[in-house]
């Protein structure tokens, strides 16, 4: 009987914490669809709140944006998100860090020139407070 009750335990913990990454997934899922939203709005306000300000934005052709400038070129419509399409989303929590990988399609306007781009993107989010702010991301070309 002991060894059913700490079985039931150990089965009761685990799902706990399974539950508690499932809830903290949840929440990073939704910082990621905020920021995805922001951009492709140029929303200002929310980038601004959900952008850390220690930010490294890396693009696939290879430029670094911080917080300020990523803000600016989205504000001004250097860079323009017209349509912006994520699948094949994972993302890991470990902490107060989570870690969201994607594929991205977009169509662009940048400089009020169209264009489209396939990416890769790896984002890393940290948690402060109770934000999920983005930290830091990466994109590669999709070059399939």
């Amino acid at each position: 009987m002991k060894k059913i009750g700490l079985l039931l335990s150990f089965l009761f913990v685990g799902t706990s914490a399974l539950m508690a990454q499932t809830k903290a997934e949840k929440e990073v899922a939704t910082a990621a669809e905020n920021l995805r939203l922001a951009i492709l709005n140029a929303d200002k306000p929310t980038l601004e709140k959900i952008l850390c300000d220690e930010l490294t934005y890396g693009h696939s052709g290879g430029n670094v944006e911080t917080k300020a400038h990523l803000i600016e070129t989205l504000v001004s419509g250097e860079s323009d998100f017209v349509k912006m399409d994520v699948t094949e989303q994972t993302i890991l929590v470990k902490g107060k860090t989570a870690i969201v990988r994607n594929r991205l399609f977009a169509e662009t306007n940048n400089n009020k020139v169209p264009g489209t781009v396939k990416l890769f993107i790896l984002y890393v989010f940290q948690k402060e407070g109770s934000i999920w702010k983005l930290l830091a991301r990466q994109a590669v070309k999709d070059l399939k």
